[in-house]
């Protein structure tokens, strides 16, 4: 939302600047140039504040060995591209994952270290990696997350320990002061995929 609201105040303060001279073709230019890159930075802002999901959820399915991703992508190359915007639902074979742990040093008030987990989708028989994914945004909770998912699709259900509070649901926070995530789409599986992740083959 802030992406949005500055690029707005960026455009609107570049349609009031007053053309001091008109054969002045260094000027115009600029003019034009801040014109299109706040509009386009206001429409990239606009569109991931309206159209990015309150989660992107993953499913691992035992009895397929698939794991299915639920996952927002976004190009501001492509401001009005439908493929490139939007929500897609990878699928991926189990055997082929590998988690990663990575870190990163940004300008963040926080002393500036990103960590993350990721995800390898690794090409068969190799360590190429074909594609990654995000599973956890920390070392401690991706060496949580990514044993119980090798327990579960190791032994099953019931390998996997017991939770003090049930899981969260992203999709029923109606009640939250935030107001972008209430306004965030919900989470909504394609049916087929839904009724898919769900079952085992026939």
């Amino acid at each position: 939302m802030i992406c949005s609201l500055l690029g707005g105040i960026f455009f609107f303060y570049a349609l009031a600047l007053p053309i001091r001279n008109i054969e002045d073709f260094i000027s115009d230019l600029t003019l034009i140039c801040t014109l299109l890159f706040s509009a386009g930075s206001a429409l990239g802002g606009w569109r991931l504040d309206t159209e990015c999901p309150r989660d992107e959820p993953i499913r691992f399915n035992r009895a397929r060995r698939k794991v299915y991703v639920y996952r927002f992508r976004s190009n501001y190359f492509k401001l009005f591209s439908r493929t490139e915007w939007g929500v897609h639902v990878d699928v991926f074979d189990w055997d082929d994952l590998h988690a990663e742990y990575c870190s990163a040093y940004g300008p963040m008030g926080t002393g500036g270290k990103i960590e993350m987990v990721m995800l390898a989708v690794r090409e068969p028989g190799t360590n190429i990696a074909m594609d990654r994914f995000k599973f956890a945004g920390s070392q401690e909770d991706g060496e949580s997350y990514w044993t119980i998912a090798q327990l579960f699709m190791q032994q099953g259900p019931e390998a996997i320990p017991a939770f003090d509070r049930p899981p969260r649901d992203w999709n029923n926070e109606d009640d939250t002061l935030n107001i972008a995530r209430r306004l965030a789409p919900k989470v909504k599986w394609p049916e087929d995929i839904d009724l898919e992740s769900r079952t085992a083959p026939d």
